[in-house]
């Protein structure tokens, strides 16, 4: 009996289209600086000047790489939060409002609880202290779409602005410094502060790992299978024998728990201290680091590191290019904007693996 004859065309038309998937991210970058380039010069603006201050602000002396490090990591754990909640049909639009949550729990267990406790515990304890805090401002966005049917899109956009107000309140009231002169917490103690090589925390190698076991959880595990069959399909889940809101639920928490630690680990490792405006808006930046690493947690790592470069970056453009911020800014959202209109322009969020919503109806399945 003769093998089954091979289809070449059809093996090196899927081939070629796997290696376009695979590459479509880099174009999508390499289209958005080519558009930014563009309207720099339209402006009277210098594209290679500005893009030559970009890598050196970034990635040109080691405080640049510090700089640049500094940002990754958060943007890494709450794009983490975005794609495990994404993953799973929930919406979670609200990082922004957990990394607040997180940081608030962190400084009250430094600050307040345990502020002369030894390393070895403060350290643990206020790490777990913010991923507890994110996650349960996660699941309060969970609970209100599993019982009431309240959608998570709306409920985290509110609750970032609630949790951005709560941290206000502290730094002007319980938690503010003793002096009262400024809207900032005591600094930590120096047993709070997460240890550091070059100044880079120990938060960024745990970020690191988390991502592996993100993508471990999701793809080898069973309850990462059940929380993407909940994203593809609620309804057809609900047929599986999948509860699909409970799984919605423990979705936003362990998103919640991941922005949280980002929280946890920018007042323990960076700023050593909370005060307002703690975060230049991580959680929503998330968003479309999530979207350009096609929701997978192992690319979240380039393209944490590639907002991070626009992060650190976007000062040296306004102080050696002569940019204005203003500019500088356009510049940084084109790049957010283009990445991932393009990583979705050939079939919408289907592209990047993104999830249906969760089917009105589906409460208690």
């Amino acid at each position: 009996m003769n093998a089954p004859a091979i289809d070449r065309r059809k093996f090196g038309s899927r081939a070629s289209s796997g290696l376009f998937e695979l590459l479509r991210p880099l174009l999508a970058v390499a289209v958005a600086f080519a558009v930014a380039g563009l309207v720099l010069a339209l402006f009277g603006y210098s594209p290679g000047a500005a893009l030559t201050a970009l890598l050196r602000g970034s990635f040109g002396s080691p405080n640049a790489w510090t700089a640049t490090l500094q940002k990754t990591g958060p943007l890494l754990l709450t794009g983490l939060a975005v794609t495990l909640c994404f993953r799973c049909g929930a919406w979670n639009i609200g990082a922004e409002g957990q990394l607040y949550a997180g940081a608030l729990s962190a400084t009250w267990i430094a600050t307040w609880l345990l502020p002369g406790a030894p390393a070895v515990l403060l350290v643990p304890a206020l790490a777990l202290a913010g991923a507890a805090g994110g996650a349960l401002w996660g699941s309060i966005a969970g609970g209100l779409r599993a019982t009431r049917g309240v959608s998570e899109v709306i409920s985290t956009i509110l609750l970032n602005f609630i949790a951005i107000q709560i941290v206000s309140l502290a730094v002007h009231g319980p938690l503010q410094e003793a002096s009262g002169a400024y809207p900032q917490s005591e600094a930590f103690p120096a047993a709070a502060r997460l240890p550091a090589i070059a100044r880079i925390h120990l938060g960024l190698p745990i970020a690191l790992m988390l991502a592996f076991g993100s993508a471990f959880l999701l793809f080898r595990t069973a309850l990462g299978l059940r929380m993407r069959a909940v994203g593809l399909s609620a309804l057809a889940s609900r047929f599986a024998g999948i509860r699909a809101e409970r799984h919605l639920v423990l979705a936003l928490a362990l998103g919640g728990g991941l922005a949280g630690l980002a929280g946890a680990f920018e007042v323990a490792g960076v700023t050593g201290r909370l005060f307002e405006r703690l975060s230049p808006g991580y959680g929503y930046t998330a968003i479309a680091v999530a979207l350009l690493a096609r929701l997978h947690p192992i690319a979240l790592i380039p393209s944490a590191l590639l907002f991070g470069m626009l992060e650190a970056g976007g000062g040296a453009m306004q102080r050696e290019a002569g940019i204005p911020s203003v500019a500088a800014d356009l510049v940084k959202g084109m790049v957010i904007l283009l990445s991932v209109g393009f990583a979705v322009a050939k079939q919408g969020p289907r592209a990047l693996g993104a999830p249906d919503a969760v089917d009105e109806g589906e409460k208690g399945t």
